[in-house]
Parts: structure tokens; C-alpha cells; sequence
């Protein structure tokens, strides 16, 4: 099929849904088909997924890689899919999967996350997919077995979507050395990031691609126009300076909801997001089944249940914290509320694009102040924003404890060379200063633990065989370091159930330790 005969049928695709593609989503396709790495930078709700996914959807249909004619059969992954929330990988995986049909593809797209389907974890782990998307967790696992990478050499795009997200933190780090790992691999695949609000957009690009100096930079739609209001206190109401979850504000809180047809309440944590919940719960004049709450620690049935309901336009309004912050693609939400502080200008950007999520509408937030500070806050905010600044997001550098768990992970996956992993992970820009003396620590501390622990048989994970090659042998240290991989911490768990019976859930350690 010619490239012109490729564009027709995605064009077809865009017109039976009464859209047309945007100049930047053409300029998208244009520099993958030309074989091009890059960054993509374009607000939040402007169609950043169809601009992405056309370019290898139009590859595929001009130069086809020959997939089995079984659908059960492994097939070569094309399209690695990285995104940094597990709602955002769904939503994502279910957006990939619409325009497959209409152009003609017969792809698998699938899932491979913590809320992911036993089904869809095996099809991931035996190859059986063409499109995978997953969390950068997910990925560091995948790779710590040691038939993945011979499935992904004909790997022809990564994408990392919401790069901004990831760039400040260890999980980018982490995503840096598999993605060194992959391009390794791979070494004709393209590697493509998204990103929206960010302030550094060279820095950004010079991270994810250290090694791709002609990678281009593609600026998509203007930002969305955001307009910030206030939930201001009475005249003359008495109104605390500082230390409170905002629950005084709950009845104009409750005005603003029953206002609108349907609203996201923004927390900054799972706590605050609980007791308001429970807050409108006990004042909800309506069907309580119109309420909901959304945060990591829920259950994923009940996630995807309450994601279900924002797109079906079935729930009034949703209590969440930043498990909803990025890409997910709700329209029929009319409304977004932030509950205290934004802690930052493109936090309040990204969460006020959750409203009206469409190409073309603004975005609107009203800020419910916790205390007084916070109005000055949004003061400083609002100027913020019509002055078009929006910070930086700095990487970080030479994070030792995430190097040695990707080495051990690489121990796990087969084993591997001292000096081909270091001449590798020297290729990423978090690593690139890393000295031979630090290396050495590493290497010392997977082995047994550095100088500290070495008599502690527990912190002995990898042993050096005589051929010079790292591995695991440990069944045991192998199940400890995949059921830990990944660089957020949280605090430990305690099962909670009956003697005889089901399981009720789990609570924090920390929490049951302050239990009276």
C-alpha cells in the first residue's frame, strides 16, 4: 500500500467521527514515517494519542511486519506503550484500540499494569501482542525475565507519554536504563515522548533521547485558556490561617457540586480524599450511588468501575487524588474542583484540563482554599498562568539504589557482563558522570550488600559465576526482588480477615499502629 493509499484510510477514520486531523498531528506522522525520534508538546485534551499512534499505524499499513496467521500464535511487538498511571494505561489501551478496526489492522492490543487482567499478563509475558502498554514498573519487571527481549527486536516505536511526570523522579531514572536497555536491543525502534506543561522542554528531550542529538521537537495545539476561580469565605467569616482539611468549606462545596452536571474534587492525599468522601457522603442529597472516590489504594474493579461511570456521564461527582491527574479521557466531566494547595502551576494546569476534555474547549477550575495562606497561593497562580510560566521538572542524577536494582534485575534476566552494562547505562543522562569507584559500590552491594552488610545473607542477591557473568540462583531472593521492583515507597501492609470467612482488605501498618 502506497503512503497516499495509508493517509486515505486513517483520514477515513477522523471523518466518521466528524473530525479532521490537526496540522500537528500531520506534522506528527510525517517525521515518524521519515524514520524521526522526538518530544511531542501539546496540552492536555488537543489529540496528542491520534497524533502519536497515527505515525506507526501508517507504517504498518505502507511496511507491514508479517504477523502469524493465528491469533494465539507470538507475534512481533511493535508499539511499546509507557505511561505513568495505571488508570491512564487503561483509558489508553481502550483509546489505541478504536481506530485498529476502521483502517484495516488486525492488531492485539493489551495491558500489562497492577491493574491488569490475569488474562492480559499472560499474553504480555508469552509475546502474543502487537501493541503493549504498560507503567514503567511493569516494564522493569517484564525484563527481568529472560525471554522478553528476544521478543521485542523487531520493537519498532517506544512511547513515553506524560514525560513530564516521570522526568524529576526515580521512576524516570528507572525508565532511562530499560529504555538504554531496550534501544540496545532494538536499535532501528524509534523513541517518542509526550508531554504537556512543562517548562524545560530541551532539557527533557536531551534526557530521553541522550543519544538521538537530531531528535525533533513538535509543538502541538495552543494551551487551553484556564480560568481560576476562588471559593471565597463570607465577608467578615472567621476563617482559619493554616492546619486544616477545608471542611468548614463543605457546604459552598456542595453548591458548587450540585451546580454542574458532573465534577472531579482534586486532593493532594488519600486520607484528605477519604474523609471529604465520607464528608459529602453524610450532606449527599441526591442517589449516593452518584458519588465516588478514586485513589491508588482502592481496589481496581472498584477504579475501573468509578471510570466507567465519569465516562458514561452516571456519576454526579468524584473525590480523587492524582490517580486521575493525567490523560484520562473523561468529556462528560462539566467540572474540577482543588481541595488546598495545586503545589504548582502545571498541576493546576493538567488537573483544570480534566474539565470540558476535548480539543478546542477551556479549561476552568475553582480552588477551595483549606486556610488563608492558600488564597495567596492561588493569587500567585493565577499570575502564573496569564504569564504563561509553568516550572521546570529537574532529573536527577546518579541514583545509585536505582542503579543496583536494575542490575539485579538484569542478574535475574539471564545474567550480565560488568562492562557492557556499565558502557550501557553510561549512555543515559542519568548515569553519564557515573565513576568506575561508584560502579564498583554497586556491584559490591548486590553481591553481599557492600561493606556494611556482607554478613547479612539476605542482602547476598547476586553472585559472580566463573565466566565473569552476574546471576541470580536464589529462588527465593528472585520472587523478594520482582514483588519489589520499582522506585515508589509506601508503607507496609497488614492483611485484614476474618478467623473463619473472606478477606476484608488491607490497612496500613502505620495506621493500625495508631489504632486505639
Amino acid at each position: 500500500m502506497t503512503a497516499a493509499e495509508a493517509l486515505k484510510r486513517l483520514q477515513g477514520f477522523f471523518a466518521e467521527r466528524g473530525w479532521r486531523p490537526l496540522p500537528f498531528q500531520r506534522t506528527m506522522w510525517r517525521h515518524y514515517l521519515a524514520g524521526q525520534s522526538g518530544l511531542l508538546h501539546t496540552p492536555t485534551g488537543s489529540g496528542k494519542t491520534l497524533a502519536m499512534f497515527g505515525g506507526p499505524l501508517l507504517q504498518a499499513l505502507v511496511d507491514p511486519l508479517p504477523v502469524p496467521a493465528r491469533r494465539s500464535a507470538v507475534r512481533p511487538l511493535q508499539v511499546l506503550w509507557v505511561t505513568p498511571l495505571r488508570a491512564l494505561a487503561t483509558d489508553t489501551a481502550r483509546a489505541l484500540q478504536a481506530p485498529l478496526k476502521a483502517i484495516g489492522l488486525d492488531w492485539q492490543v493489551g495491558l500489562r499494569s497492577g491493574d491488569a487482567s490475569s488474562r492480559d499478563k499472560r499474553l504480555a509475558r508469552e509475546g502474543r501482542l502487537d501493541v503493549l502498554v504498560t507503567t514503567p514498573e511493569s516494564l522493569a519487571l517484564l525484563l527481568s525475565y529472560q525471554d522478553t527481549l528476544a521478543r521485542m527486536r523487531q520493537l519498532r516505536c517506544v512511547v513515553v507519554d506524560e514525560w513530564h511526570e516521570l522526568l524529576g523522579s526515580k521512576r524516570g531514572v528507572l525508565l532511562q536504563l530499560n529504555l538504554a536497555l531496550l534501544r540496545d536491543t532494538a536499535p532501528a525502534m524509534q523513541l517518542w515522548g509526550l508531554s504537556a506543561t512543562l517548562g524545560n522542554l530541551p532539557q527533557a528531550r536531551e534526557v530521553l533521547l541522550p543519544d538521538r542529538p537530531d531528535a525533533v521537537t513538535v509543538e502541538g495545539a495552543r494551551p487551553r485558556p484556564v480560568r481560576v476561580r476562588s471559593l471565597l469565605p463570607e465577608p467578615g467569616e472567621r476563617f482559619p490561617w493554616a492546619g486544616h482539611l477545608g471542611l468548614g468549606q463543605l457546604p459552598r462545596v456542595l453548591q458548587a457540586l450540585m451546580g454542574a452536571r458532573s465534577s472531579l474534587l482534586f486532593t493532594n492525599t488519600r486520607a484528605q480524599a477519604e474523609l471529604w468522601h465520607q464528608a459529602l457522603a453524610a450532606v449527599w442529597p441526591e442517589d449516593s450511588a452518584t458519588l465516588a472516590l478514586h485513589h491508588g489504594s482502592l481496589d481496581p474493579a472498584l477504579r475501573q468501575q468509578v471510570e466507567d461511570g465519569l465516562r458514561a456521564g452516571a456519576l454526579r461527582c468524584v473525590v480523587a487524588t492524582s490517580s486521575l491527574d493525567l490523560g484520562v479521557d473523561f468529556p462528560e466531566v462539566e467540572q474540577v474542583l482543588q481541595l488546598g494547595s495545586p503545589k504548582g502551576v502545571a498541576r493546576l494546569r493538567q488537573r483544570a484540563g480534566r474539565a470540558r476534555h476535548r480539543p478546542g474547549a477551556s479549561g476552568e477550575i475553582l480552588c477551595v482554599p483549606s486556610h488563608a495562606l492558600e488564597l495567596a497561593e492561588y493569587a500567585a497562580a493565577r499570575r502564573a498562568l496569564a504569564a504563561g510560566v509553568v516550572e521546570a521538572r529537574r532529573p536527577l542524577r546518579l541514583s545509585l539504589d536505582v542503579l543496583a536494582q536494575h542490575c539485579i534485575s538484569r542478574a535475574l534476566a539471564g545474567g550480565f557482563e560488568a562492562g557492557a552494562l556499565l558502557a550501557q547505562v553510561r549512555r543515559t543522562h542519568a548515569f553519564a558522570q557515573l565513576s568506575d569507584a561508584q560502579w564498583q559500590d554497586v556491584l559490591l552491594f548486590i553481591v553481599q550488600g557492600g561493606r556494611a552488610l556482607a554478613q547479612y545473607p539476605d542482602f547476598h542477591k547476586a553472585v559472580q559465576d566463573e565466566d565473569g557473568i552476574y546471576r541470580v540462583h536464589d529462588r527465593r531472593q528472585a520472587l523478594r526482588h520482582r514483588l519489589s521492583i520499582g522506585t515508589i515507597s509506601s508503607d507496609g501492609s497488614v492483611r485484614v480477615q476474618f478467623l473463619r470467612g473472606g478477606s476484608l482488605g488491607a490497612v496500613e501498618e502505620q495506621f493500625a499502629g495508631r489504632l486505639r
